[in-house]
């Protein structure tokens, strides 16, 4: 199971936000290269790279960040919010991301999405479902669509999508547990698709259970930057978790 801890991007800033709440921010560096540099100093190898400005505005905008991050370290990047055209993906790829994390543009415009896998292949495209009270969040969580999200993901999934995370909203940044019922259903569903969850990992014993649940990865985030889960632990238990396997 792969260990991906998230960098949310504000004004150039690593921040995290309450349940998607541009309102409720909190600033935890000025500078997203240190915090990622710190990460690959601990042994984590994946990096969630999240532009919430680019997701509010509709197009890419800290791709000068990801592009200074992937120079500088061996991370293997993500790179999410605001990627709607041609130009945006491709912004994207040329400045060093290895995947394309697209939400939004799969459902407003699910052509568009079938397109890019068909030109990058399924293995470049990490789809990311946002889902608060079983509806999509899309644009930056700012408005909510009613295609039913299992309907959605068998959809994408029949389209060559090969890589899902999900977060639930309502769990998001208040560390308080990951939707296990909602990533079971999910994994039972959909069992050749790579799934990564996200949202209210707030502890170890969190990490274990996604692990047994049968999840191929896990997206942390505020929980290491509030020090609920050290990085040592992390280091430790990939460590531990190679070695049996």
């Amino acid at each position: 199971m792969d260990i991906i801890v998230a960098i949310d991007l504000i004004d150039g800033k690593c921040v995290r936000l309450i349940q998607g709440d541009f309102k409720r921010k909190k600033i935890y560096n000025e500078d997203p290269l240190d915090v990622a540099l710190l990460l690959e100093n601990y042994g984590i190898s994946r990096l969630h790279l999240v532009d919430l400005d680019g997701a509010k505005k509709g197009k890419v905008v800290h791709w000068k960040i990801l592009e200074k991050i992937a120079k500088s370290t061996h991370l293997t990047i993500d790179f999410g919010g605001g990627i709607h055209s041609d130009e945006d993906i491709r912004t994207v790829f040329e400045s060093g991301g290895h995947m394309a994390t697209v939400g939004s543009i799969a459902v407003q415009k699910p052509f568009v999405l079938k397109k890019w896998i068909d030109a990058y292949g399924g293995d470049k495209i990490l789809l990311g479902v946002d889902v608060k009270n079983n509806k999509i969040a899309i644009n930056g969580w700012t408005k909510f669509s009613d295609f039913p999200f299992l309907d959605f993901l068998q959809e994408k999934s029949n389209h060559g999508v090969k890589k899902i995370f999900c977060t639930d909203i309502s769990k998001d940044g208040i560390l308080s547990g990951p939707s296990f019922l909602l990533y079971k259903k999910i994994i039972e569903k959909f069992p050749n698709i790579e799934f990564i969850a996200s949202g209210g990992i707030s502890n170890m014993n969190d990490v274990y259970q996604l692990f047994n649940l049968g999840c191929s990865g896990i997206i942390v985030g505020k929980a290491v930057y509030e020090k609920k889960i050290s990085l040592y632990d992390l280091k430790n238990w990939k460590k531990i978790n190679n070695h049996n396997n």
